[in-house]
């Protein structure tokens, strides 16, 4: 519930300042989990069909093993429910997948995280046209500074070529991580671990026609069995669990953690620099986001002190 006080500033309660705080710690582990795919497909030698489709039969068996660990009883009841709001979900989660891993793979890893760092705006703009939430202003103002970290990151690359097909894959990520966090926090109330599982699945199955999973090395098959349960599944299942606690708006703010860790992984295990600029906006981007958490557990400590007098 929330109330005006005696000089008009809203009241929330504490159980929601509790979800909120759980929401963030959610959100920012997938994000901490999701950072590490540079990692992996830096390390793996296979194609990345078939890292696709191994990932995501490994990843798909992870977050389904979760789900009916937590619903017991009620997972099949669940799975017999699911409508158009988990469809949907699953298809932009299946896209967000493939386009992401293949954004890494074919262009640098900076490049690709330089584009989905937009990620917060758009989403702010598709949750304010479809759902009508609007972000707070402290959201507004710390996604601000984080677009300028942006575009000092856009301007070290304004003269890099690199691949076409690996940006345009970066910029369907970042449209589809938008889709599904509005999608996820309109419908809070679904549950949507069953929906990231079989969007794990729905990758191998349309990645299948084009891989060669004999063909892997047994090295290569330990690390795309860890890539699938650290990055993908951990990553899905924490981010459906702290998406339906805090804005969509937030959730992207959030998630924009993978954009300074994830090329930070790979320059420090293979080397891969990012460029001067990047080394200099991706700081921003973080001070943006963590000033950002910051002010807001501060604020629900104030308004705990001032419920509590």
């Amino acid at each position: 519930m929330i109330w005006p006080n005696a000089m008009g500033v809203q009241m929330v309660t504490l159980a929601e300042q509790q979800q909120y705080r759980l929401g963030v710690t959610y959100v920012a582990l997938s994000a901490l989990a999701w950072s590490t795919s540079g990692l992996f497909v830096r390390a793996i030698s296979a194609d990345l069909m078939t890292i696709l489709f191994c990932r995501g039969i490994v990843s798909g068996l992870g977050v389904f093993a979760l789900f009916f660990y937590i619903e017991r009883r009620n997972a099949f009841r669940i799975l017999r429910s699911m409508r158009g709001p988990s469809l949907a979900a699953t298809i932009f989660s299946t896209a967000s997948m493939i386009s992401g891993i293949g954004s890494i793979y074919y262009t640098s890893v900076a490049d690709a995280m330089v584009i989905y760092a937009t990620v917060p705006f758009v989403t702010a703009g598709v949750a304010f046209l479809f759902i009508g939430e609007r972000p707070n202003v402290r959201t507004l103002i710390a996604s601000g500074i984080a677009f300028i970290g942006v575009l000092v990151m856009l301007s070290g690359h304004a003269s890099d070529g690199g691949s076409w097909l690996g940006k345009g894959l970066a910029a369907v990520m970042t449209l589809t991580v938008a889709a599904l966090a509005v999608i996820m926090r309109q419908h809070r109330n679904v549950p949507m671990l069953p929906a990231m599982a079989l969007s794990a699945w729905l990758c191998s199955f349309t990645t299948f026609w084009f891989a060669s999973p004999l063909s892997i090395s047994g090295q290569d098959l330990g690390l795309i069995i860890a890539f699938g349960i650290v990055q993908n599944a951990m990553g899905l299942s924490l981010y459906t669990f702290g998406s339906r606690l805090v804005p969509a708006s937030d959730a992207a703010l959030l998630t924009a953690l993978e954009v300074p860790l994830t090329p930070l992984w790979v320059w420090m295990v293979f080397a891969e620099r990012p460029s001067t600029a990047t080394l200099i906006g991706g700081p921003i981007v973080l001070a943006a986001l963590f000033g950002h958490i910051l002010l807001e557990v501060r604020r629900n400590r104030v308004v705990t002190s001032a419920k509590t007098h």
